[in-house]
């Protein structure tokens, strides 16, 4: 009826490298995107600002 030693260091330490790796994977899954998608995303969101930009009426120029 031996029980297994454990360093309570050793064990701390695994323990937070099994939670930083827990929650480095679910950044990946949240945040991970490749450099060509963030380049699409960017030059969607630009094409569509200058769309919606173009389709702007100043009212300054209606007063004059």
């Amino acid at each position: 009826m031996s029980a297994e030693i454990v360093n309570l260091r050793q064990f701390k330490k695994k323990q937070a490298r099994s939670d930083k790796d827990r929650q480095a994977e679910q950044n990946r899954i949240s945040f991970g995107r490749t450099k060509n998608e963030k380049q699409l995303t960017r030059a969607l969101n630009d094409k569509a600002e200058r769309a919606h930009d173009q389709g702007r009426i100043d009212k300054n120029d209606d007063a004059e």
